[in-house]
């Protein structure tokens, strides 16, 4: 019978279509050295299940899921904690990995009144390993307005279930291509309560070529428009809004419109005249350099745009 200091976890693990990774996936998270039961809701999204992941041994077991919710990560998580019965839901894509004593030293932080615990990040971008740690014990809406703060990572997070059920909610299906569901649930979780946060690198993000938000710049535009227009304290917040605003620019300027780049750009710079995005996004509206170059020379120091 599992300890009271050793509450059940559940993991939400959507996949569609990387299966080498997934086994390293879930390999991380079975391997964890927590003394509770860990139960995996690995959920399919727009692909077949794959019987060959799925695991029932007393205290760890991989249940198979397909997203029967709106299609794409945010449905796919929903699916995912709908099924969730034990007393903390954590989150794993299934191209991150969790390193060893991830779910122990949080389970171990977290105080009654948290909400939401996070850690820190290694960022992983071909063979260049950096660490983002986040040294702030607790994050705000106001800290999360001003920064997307990229070390809360959604691969981060573990919740009280009883919070997704009765608090927070769930996912947005909603946001445009699921882009930025993370921020969004992040920016709702801050409204209610601080978010815990560990300083401790826990959980190792893989950016790569194969992520599917890699080139859709239509749908990120769309979907921070729609973000800002959910969040009214943007306003109050202008350097936050025109972090956003920059970035909308720059996924602009990568989806070839130009006359469009330029405006948003210039409403960025009007919000903070020193809010690099823009001029980035500028140089890639004027041809003097590629997006895919702006965000190889990023992603190699575990930034992102």
């Amino acid at each position: 019978m599992t300890a009271p200091s050793h509450p059940a976890v559940d993991v939400v693990v959507p996949t569609r279509d990387r299966p080498e990774m997934l086994r390293e996936a879930l390999d991380a998270i079975v391997g964890q050295d927590y003394p509770g039961t860990i139960t995996v809701r690995l959920v399919f999204d727009q692909s077949p299940p794959d019987a060959a992941f799925a695991l029932d041994t007393p205290d760890r077991r991989v249940v198979l899921l397909t997203n029967d919710r709106t299609a794409g990560l945010a449905g796919a998580r929903n699916t995912g904690i709908l099924a969730c019965t034990g007393e903390f839901v954590a989150f794993c894509d299934d191209d991150d990995r969790w390193l060893p004593g991830k779910l122990r030293a949080q389970v171990a932080a977290a105080e009654p009144a948290d909400e939401l615990v996070s850690c820190g990040i290694r960022v992983r971008y071909d063979d260049r390993l950096v660490d983002r740690p986040l040294t702030a014990t607790q994050v705000t809406l106001a800290d999360l307005l001003r920064s997307r703060l990229t070390e809360l990572h959604p691969s981060t997070f573990l919740f009280r279930r009883a919070t997704l059920a009765d608090g927070i909610g769930l996912v947005d299906e909603q946001i445009p291509g699921s882009y930025g569901e993370d921020y969004e649930f992040l920016l709702r979780a801050a409204r209610r309560a601080p978010i815990r946060n560990l300083s401790d690198v826990l959980v190792e993000v893989r950016w790569h070529r194969r992520s599917y938000f890699s080139s859709r710049w239509d749908t990120i535009s769309t979907a921070l428009q729609w973000l800002l227009d959910r969040y009214p304290e943007f306003h109050g917040e202008p350097r936050g809004r025109a972090r956003v605003t920059g970035q909308i620019a720059f996924a602009r300027a990568a989806a070839g419109q130009r006359r469009d780049a330029v405006r948003w750009a210039g409403r960025t710079l009007r919000g903070n005249a020193r809010e690099p995005r823009a001029y980035l996004a500028l140089a890639v509206a004027t041809g003097a350099v590629s997006a895919d170059a702006v965000l190889r020379m990023l992603h190699t120091r575990g930034r992102g745009i």
